[in-house]
């Protein structure tokens, strides 16, 4: 199966190629909280379907890589001094998450009109195979996510937000080892509303595809690629909230804790996404130009 899905996610998640920095939970648990569309497999595109993709995406690409990226290597500048200058705070958090939240409906916004166009020139067979995938993905998340118990569920969450956390920060003491599981009790049952939340969209976005020729069409694809929170559920938005909260409170502790050869860690990560920004020929192109 083509990655098409997963591909035109690329151009939302390029924006937080801070990548590793929003893993660690300046913004968000994972990209999937940010971007519930970001999935795997979904469909076969035809040669012409392809072909048209292909050059499409070269477009956006390069648009991307010229108006964008600029925008992220000042990000990335912001973020240093934070940890330079010891503000790692609830404020400057609050700030730096408003701007990746910004840069990523500005690409929603970009790339919305192709991906509309897209799934109006899908025949039932794809569309039958997308809807599919979405019933695999969502039997996927339910065994990894809420099968095992509640506190199965917190210690899993901990130990893959500790892994992280020592990619960007080196080991982490008994301290701070101790207030990444505090930050996951915290969160409780979360997954629960995680996954009832991303059935809730993808069942809408079924819904809006079997009416793709219709004349609403194109602005509930709007509402769901770029103004997704509009559609999120009760319980969900409580959940989300409380999630920015925990890991801003998370994150503020930890650098708190830290040690100068972890921010001195911290600060060569930084350097390092943004020489691969730098490095970037389009964007070499777009200086000179």
């Amino acid at each position: 199966m083509s990655r098409w899905f997963k591909r035109l996610a690329v151009l939302l998640t390029i924006t937080l190629a801070l990548g590793a920095c929003s893993r660690m939970g300046l913004a968000y648990r994972n990209l999937d909280v940010i971007i519930p569309w970001t999935l795997s497999d979904y469909l076969d595109m035809n040669g012409e379907q392809k072909g048209w993709f292909n050059e499409r995406l070269k477009e956006h690409l390069s648009w991307h890589c010229t108006t964008q990226l600029p925008g992220y290597l000042d990000w990335l500048d912001r973020l240093q001094a934070m940890v330079e200058t010891n503000q790692v705070t609830d404020e400057a958090l609050k700030a730096r998450t408003q701007e990746a939240k910004q840069a990523i409906a500005q690409t929603a916004r970009e790339i919305t009109p192709s991906a509309i166009e897209l799934l109006q020139g899908l025949n039932d067979q794809q569309v039958a195979e997308m809807n599919d995938a979405f019933a695999k993905d969502q039997r996927k998340r339910q065994e990894d996510y809420l099968k095992p118990s509640l506190d199965q569920q917190i210690k899993d969450r901990a130990e893959r937000m500790s892994k992280r956390l020592n990619d960007w920060l080196g080991p982490l003491s008994p301290t701070q080892q101790q207030r990444v599981m505090a930050w996951s009790n915290a969160l409780g049952d979360q997954n629960q509303q995680w996954i009832a939340n991303r059935v809730h969209w993808q069942k809408q976005f079924s819904a809006a595809v079997a009416q793709r020729q219709g004349a609403e069409f194109p602005q509930r694809i709007e509402t769901l690629l770029v103004n997704r929170e509009s559609l999120w559920t009760a319980d969900y938005r409580q959940a989300y909230a409380n999630t920015e909260a925990q890991a801003r409170g998370l994150l503020v502790d930890l650098m708190a804790e830290s040690t100068p050869a972890q921010r001195e860690r911290l600060l060569k990560k930084i350097d390092g996404v943004r020489k691969d920004f730098n490095d970037l020929k389009c964007l070499k192109a777009a200086k000179q130009s």
